[in-house]
């Protein structure tokens, strides 16, 4: 049995061997998903240094439990993860609504329970403001 994960502290940015340790991957395999799948997109500051933010460490718990746990090729990962996470063009086309309407509690959860309760409403809170700033925005926007 694996042992599990453990839980993600409360900041804004991790390098990545925080994030390693968080994921219980090397840092190479990290930079290696980072080509393979587009939605990985650390920031990149002073000397090509990669700071993730939470959703990018949760995005990479998921790779790696699409790849190691449930036994999916990176293509078929890819592919699941588009499934579940429209990225560029369908929102430049509009898609934004869409994407936040798929944001369901079930699968924001994902993830959320080794963090603490405070941290996890934060993660609500965050949600649900944005999803009424799309609501906003498709109001304000021309048909």
């Amino acid at each position: 049995m694996a042992t599990p994960l453990p839980s993600i502290p409360a900041k804004r940015y991790f390098t990545i061997g925080e994030v390693a340790e968080l994921c219980g991957v090397k840092p190479h395999v990290l930079r290696y998903w980072e080509q393979e799948f587009t939605q990985l997109r650390p920031m990149k500051r002073r000397g090509n240094r990669r700071y993730y933010q939470h959703h990018e460490v949760l995005m990479i718990r998921r790779i790696r439990d699409l790849l190691y746990d449930q036994g999916f090729t990176i293509s078929g990962a890819r592919n699941r993860l588009q499934e579940l996470v429209p990225t560029g063009r369908a929102q430049e086309a509009g898609g934004d609504q869409d994407f936040a309407d798929s944001l369901s509690d079930g699968m924001l959860m994902d993830g959320l329970e080794d963090l603490s309760i405070e941290t996890r409403d934060m993660a609500f809170d965050a949600h649900a403001v944005r999803k009424e700033l799309f609501e906003i925005r498709a109001l304000l926007s021309p048909s």
